[in-house]
């Protein structure tokens, strides 16, 4: 086969090109984004960073930084708050966005949308938020204030988790790894229910009133077929500043938005081939100097629309998104809220106080136990099965993973606790728990040499596992 020669250095673009810049620093860290376990890295990194400012010499500094005052008037609109909550409640939309789209994702055309398929993940979910909520209430539950923190164990974080599995390989089957993504999807629908219901105290119901007509015209934009952003970033950025005034936690705007995009692509595959046969064919080299650079350029624009608009706006959306919610907001806000100060504070004494060892025992144990039991009973039950080439083994550790409950329940404690001293005990639990919730399932997972080739759920018990 003939060599293709390399492009005219004329054609090459500035990142695909051997300077030094792109060579060795760009390209580089876009490889590195497409890593599975980077955003888990970053987030981790960033928590570090964190708590190393909020205990350095300069720690005080780590506090005034993020409670400065941000103040924004544009007419009507009157926006006042710290930098921390234009991070909680701003940025973090943009997480809760992709959030929204990922479950929308799952439930049109990922492991959601079969009801015997689903039924596993759902189950075991629903184990892993009530246990962990029942233990925290059991330890910490008669501390004053405390109870309003029942929700902190009940999260999992999806790339801490997915980010422990990838680093296990070939050991967690295919099967394994969608069955924790799934169940971090409905993990994250329960953490979102659990906000709106339970972490809202007070909602004015004129402007509940008007986001749901903001959302309504967005919905109705849709049946439309309006595919302008410059209509849909407008309204969402409504959506979000009425929810916000409400009382609703405004994050939630992001969610909602999410599951209103549209799963479906305008043009079909074969509409797609047909149309851009067509342009294609208007095409003609040798005649191009007569037709002029303008009429090609038109042509290539309308290629260029037509391939956009055969991709679902979910899935372009998501995939650009994705990003700058794994590699910018959320390491953001790990930043702005992970700085536990430990300086002159007895760390034993911390990490026995109920409301720490009622967060970290509810990830640790209340999500291992709560997920693997309420998994085998949906199997005992014949509600749903076990993944192909996945055996109990598996399902107890990818629990324990679960266990790694870090952005959320960071989230969730500063809903419940809002700069009260509890919140820090809180985050202290989030530490430890998520810690060794992590090392505990990366053990078990690590411990199995190899994925079965044959699981049969009927016969498979929980009191068998430390044999499998």
């Amino acid at each position: 086969m003939a060599k293709v020669p390399p492009p005219p250095a004329e054609h090459i673009t500035w990142l695909a090109s051997e300077r030094a810049l792109p060579k060795r620093f760009i390209r580089p860290l876009f490889r590195f984004t497409y890593v599975e376990s980077a955003s888990g890295v970053v987030l981790l990194a960033a928590a570090v960073a964190a708590l190393v400012w909020a205990n350095s010499p300069v720690g005080a500094s780590y506090e005034s930084f993020w409670r400065t005052q941000i103040d924004l008037t544009i007419g009507p609109i009157d926006f006042s708050e710290t930098l921390r909550h234009v991070v909680n409640d701003g940025l973090m939309t943009i997480f809760f966005f992709v959030v929204g789209l990922e479950i929308k994702r799952e439930m049109v055309n990922g492991d959601l949308r079969s009801p015997k398929a689903a039924a596993l993940p759902v189950v075991a979910a629903l184990g892993g938020m009530v246990l962990p909520a029942v233990i925290y209430l059991v330890i910490a539950g008669d501390v004053a204030g405390a109870s309003r923190g029942w929700g902190i164990p009940m999260a999992t974080d999806i790339a801490f988790s997915v980010g422990v599995v990838a680093l296990l390989g070939s050991r967690v089957p295919v099967g394994g790894k969608l069955f924790l993504l799934a169940l971090a999807i409905v993990d994250d629908i329960g953490a979102i229910t659990v906000i709106a219901v339970f972490y809202t105290d007070e909602v004015v119901l004129g402007n509940l009133a008007a986001t749901l007509l903001v959302l309504a015209a967005i919905w109705a934009a849709q049946r439309i077929r309006v595919r302008s952003l410059a209509f849909y970033v407008p309204m969402g950025f409504l959506a979000w500043f009425f929810l916000f005034e409400s009382g609703v936690h405004a994050t939630l705007a992001g969610v909602a938005l999410g599951l209103l995009t549209p799963a479906r692509e305008m043009y079909s595959d074969q509409e797609y081939q047909s149309r851009a046969g067509r342009i294609l064919g208007r095409y003609d080299f040798d005649l191009a100097a007569a037709r002029g650079a303008e009429r090609i350029d038109y042509d290539a624009l309308e290629l260029s629309n037509l391939a956009r608009e055969s991709v679902a706006p979910l899935y372009r959306i998501e995939n650009k998104l994705h990003p700058w919610s794994g590699f910018l907001v959320v390491p953001l806000f790990a930043l702005a809220n992970a700085g536990v100060r430990f300086v002159g504070v007895d760390l034993l004494e911390a990490a026995t106080h109920p409301v720490a060892l009622g967060v970290a025992t509810g990830l640790l144990v209340g999500k291992t136990i709560g997920i693997s039991l309420f998994a085998w009973l949906a199997v005992r039950l014949g509600l749903g099965r076990l993944p192909r080439h996945t055996a109990w083994k598996h399902i107890v550790g990818l629990a324990a993973v679960a266990g790694i409950g870090f952005t959320v329940s960071l989230f969730v404690s500063d809903l419940a606790f809002r700069a009260h001293e509890l919140e820090d005990l809180a985050k202290t639990g989030i530490f430890l728990g998520s810690a060794l919730a992590g090392i505990l399932g990366y053990l078990i997972l690590r411990s199995i040499s190899r994925a079965p080739t044959r699981s049969d759920p009927q016969s498979s018990d929980l009191g068998n596992v430390a044999g499998r």
